[in-house]
């Protein structure tokens, strides 16, 4: 029985990225501009293109999570002092929270939310660490989810922090934070600071550095 339920949970892992993957190359593939400025990624701040669709499963996030796209009006100075709270935030998250996909928990590929019962996916992470942020004082402006592919060029969500010198990473799948463009991750599009209802392509890192 054990082994049977290793296999059923494996081959949900497997539906659930191949879904994600097929989302974000028809995403890639609908985009005007693939082919955007590589000088443009040198900097260490994201670059923001045009408005784009929101990611499958977000599309009502705004509506359940009103912080999630909240518009404060003001920017808070990243010290020290701010810094020690993104790092302790992350760390108590990553290891709070158990990973386990969508599909295995809600039978469904996507549903952005906060995590159940202590589990969750990449975006529940990255709501959850926006949502801890924003209680302790962080503008939702400046804390901004993002959709990717990692390393192994899988869809993944982190959380972007603007500190206003360089865009800052927090990931479920390390405790380090640090600047988007040393994660080696190609970004595809993320909340838009200038009002984080809408979703904004960002393509940047990764696939398009080549």
């Amino acid at each position: 029985m054990r082994l049977l339920r290793k296999v059923s949970e494996l081959s949900h892992n497997v539906r659930s990225r191949l879904a994600l993957l097929a989302t974000t190359l028809a995403f890639l593939s609908a985009q005007p501009s693939f082919a955007i400025d590589n000088r443009q990624t040198d900097t260490e701040m994201l670059p923001i293109g045009a408005v784009t669709s929101a990611p499958d499963g977000a599309s009502n996030v705004c509506n359940v999570y009103v912080w999630a796209c909240a518009q404060s009006g003001r920017t808070l100075k990243i010290g020290e002092l701010q810094l020690r709270e993104l790092r302790k935030v992350n760390t108590r998250i990553n290891q709070s929270v158990r990973s386990v996909s969508d599909l295995q928990q809600y039978g469904i590929a996507e549903r952005w939310t906060l995590p159940t019962k202590g589990k969750g996916d990449c975006e529940d992470y990255a709501l959850y660490k926006k949502y801890e942020l924003t209680r302790a004082g962080f503008p939702a402006e400046q804390l901004l989810i993002a959709t990717l592919l990692d390393l192994n060029r899988a869809s993944h969500a982190v959380l972007v922090v603007r500190t206003g010198a360089n865009d800052l990473v927090l990931d479920n799948l390390t405790n380090k934070i640090v600047p988007w463009h040393k994660t080696g991750y190609t970004f595809l599009r993320m909340q838009d600071p200038r009002k984080p209802k809408r979703w904004v392509s960002v393509m940047a890192g990764g696939i398009f550095l080549r």
